[in-house]
This record gives C-alpha cells, structure tokens and sequence, in this order.
C-alpha cells in the first residue's frame, strides 16, 4: 500500500515545529552536526543560484520572443505587459505598506550572525563551493543569451537551452526541496537553542497577517480596475472568481487551477478566445501575489536585522524580481527559488537570510498561488477591454 506523499508547506511546518521542540533542550553536539550540514547545503545553494538564473531566464526570453512572431503576437506582447506592469504595481504596493506598518509591528533588531555567537554553534568543517560566475552577470548574461539565440532563431541553441532549463527544475524538485525541510529544520533548531526562534517566529505571525490583507487589497483592486473598464461591478466580478481562488487555495499551483480560472473568467463575460489565451499565459507570467510576498518578507527580514534599505534600491529591486518572476518554474517554491539571485544580488541577503525567506514564503504559499489565479481573471478582462472586446452578458448561463 503506497503512503499519501506530503506536501512541501507541511514538511516545512513540522520541521520548524520539531526544530523549536527540540532545540530548547537539545545538547550542543546535534546543533553542530546540523550547523555543518546547513553550511554544506547553503554552500551548494550558493553554488545553483547563478545556474537557477541562467536556466530559467534564458528559455523564457526565447520562449516569449518566438511566439511573438506569430499571428497571436500582438495579444501575447499586450498580456505580457500588463501582467509586467501588474507585478510591479504589486511590488511597489507591497513595499510602500510594509515600510509604513511593519517598522511599527517589529521589535528592536536581531542579527541573524548573533545567533552563531556561542561556540556550541560553530559547525565542525566548512567546505566553500565557489559560485561558477556571479548572480549578475548571470542576469545578464540570460538576457544576452535569450535575445541572441530568439533574433538568430538558432533552434540548437535553443534546444540547448531548453534541455538546460529542464535540468535546472529537476535539480530543484529533486535535490533542493526535499532537503529544504532540513536545512530549515536546522535553522530553527540553532535559533532555539541560542534563544532567538520566538522574537523570529513573532515577526513571521506579523508579517504574515499583514500579507494577507494586501492580498484582499490588492484583488479589489485589480478587479476595480477591470470593472471601471467594462462598467460593471467589481466585487460581482471578484465573487465570480472565488471558485478559482478556493480552488489554488488547495491545489497551490496556477496551472492545475487553469480550467478553474477559464471558466470563471467566462462567467464573467470574457469570450473564449482571449479567456483561452489569456488565463493559461498569466498561469506561468503574471505572480502579483508571489512578488507582493517576497517584497513584503524581504523588508521584514531587514527590519529585524536593522539591515537599511533605501527606495532606489528598492525600486531596481523590484524591477529586477518583476522580470525574474516570468521564468519561475511552476513548481512548489518555484518562484521564491528564483528569486534567490536577485535577493542575493541586490539586497545582499545572505544563506541564513534566504532560508528564513524560503520558509516565510512557503508559509503563505496558497494564498499568494490564489492571489495570482484570481488577477488572471482581472486581467483577462483589462485584455478584453484594451483588444477592443465587450463583455458577453449571456455567458453566465453557459458557463455554469
């Protein structure tokens, strides 16, 4: 008889569960042991991370510019868009409340190097495994790649970077997150016995009360936006895609949830044809919700550490995780896995920094994965009005 698998979000949560547990009494020799794994596992996540870049953002790029070439062109650079502009006005959203609620809600800074004071957890080797090429210039040398191979339609070197990518995935299915709970695990585990897991944990149950009213926010007003456009109603439209959010909510991918959405955003009078291009292009491009966690956990994580972060930077931040969010893969995680780079890159977060954001993410990842399905609906919609499209008002009865 073959065992239920468990998720990825219920692993993580036993395993900062159990790590609480157990290093409040733990003695001092598996706190090392796990110190030094974490070192290793950081190490070689370290080591994938300008890969992760190289093999999810190149493909993607070449992906979006052949299609572009065909007779759909002109819809998919207009959906690409709007869903560009609609994460970062997620971003930026994020970023303008966190900055004014969360200096508020968080307590006196921590830094995470604190933690490792004691000699007790200090790991008993380190080995350093050397990035191949630094994060950004794998940034840019995805892009150069992506526009190159696209303009030459150089199909070997775009098989090539397709084959990549898939290696890339399976890496991260197959390596990275079953060891994630952990690496997790051992963070906790350490901060429990130095005494810092419940200042951390106080900081997660914050933030993530803060996320979820931005998410509500946020949909209204995507969905404001759309009913302005068609003169309708916008949380009759909204109340029309609950089907699809509830849906994510239990599925946690945005593709598995595609027929959900479609025929949801058909109730609300989109025709087929753009409802069908439409809805399966935002399932992989459009994460307003996925970015709006990231920002927000992001800034948690520097104000807990007193880290400063100043607006520019945090603009070009966010521009530059807008773009990384197009090539996240559609696994559990995908998108917070690439966006380690640009974290790494530009806000300078170190291991202990990204494992902390892996596990706040994952916390909230059903409701950031809800959050995009149910925009896809508003976006179909803004298409629909901008392609010169109405609203089919008979499409309640036949989508039901």
């Amino acid at each position: 008889m073959k065992l239920p698998s468990i998720g990825l979000l219920p692993r993580i949560l036993i395993a900062i569960t159990l790590g609480i547990l157990l290093g409040l009494f733990s003695p001092d020799i598996p706190v090392r042991l796990f110190v030094t794994f974490n070192g290793l596992f950081s190490q070689f996540l370290g080591f994938l991370v300008p890969l992760i870049i190289l093999g999810l953002v190149t493909p993607a790029i070449v992906n979006v510019e052949a299609e572009s070439g065909a007779g759909a062109g002109r819809m998919l650079l207009l959906t690409v868009c709007l869903a560009y502009v609609a994460t970062l006005v997620s971003g930026f959203f994020s970023y303008g409340v966190c900055s004014l609620t969360l200096p508020h809600l968080i307590g006196a800074p921590v830094a995470l190097e604190d933690i490792s004071q004691n000699t007790s957890s200090l790991p008993y080797f380190t080995i350093s495994i050397p990035e191949p090429l630094p994060v950004m210039t794998a940034l840019v040398l995805a892009f150069t790649l992506g526009l190159g191979i696209a303009s030459k339609k150089a199909t070997a070197l775009a098989q090539a970077a397709k084959e990549f990518e898939s290696i890339v995935i399976l890496t991260i299915q197959k390596v990275i997150l079953p060891l994630l709970p952990i690496y997790i695990f051992g963070i906790f585990f350490n901060m429990s016995h130095s005494g810092q897991v419940f200042h951390v944990l106080l900081v997660f149950a914050k933030v993530i009360c803060v996320i979820f009213v931005m998410h509500v926010l946020l949909l209204i007003f995507q969905f404001t936006v759309a009913g302005a456009l068609h003169r309708r109603n916008p949380l009759r439209l909204l109340w029309n895609m609950l089907p699809a959010y509830f849906t994510a909510l239990g599925t946690q991918s945005s593709a598995a949830t595609i027929p959900f959405t479609l025929r949801c955003a058909l109730k609300n009078g989109v025709s087929e044809g753009i409802g069908g291009f439409v809805i399966p292009l935002c399932a992989t491009i459009h994460l307003s919700g996925s970015i709006l966690k990231i920002v927000a956990c992001a800034i948690a994580l520097m104000l807990t550490q007193g880290i400063p972060f100043e607006p520019a930077q945090m603009a070009g931040f966010i521009c530059m995780l807008g773009v990384t969010m197009v090539a996240a893969p559609g696994v559990p995680g995908g998108a917070i896995m690439a966006a380690l780079g640009v974290l790494q890159s530009l806000l300078g977060f170190s291991e202990n920094d990204q494992a902390l954001m892996i596990a706040l993410y994952i916390a909230m990842d059903s409701f950031g994965t809800a959050c995009n399905v149910t925009g896809d609906g508003a976006l179909a919609l803004i298409v629909q009005r901008i392609s010169g499209g109405r609203l089919k008002t008979g499409m309640t009865q036949t989508a039901e």
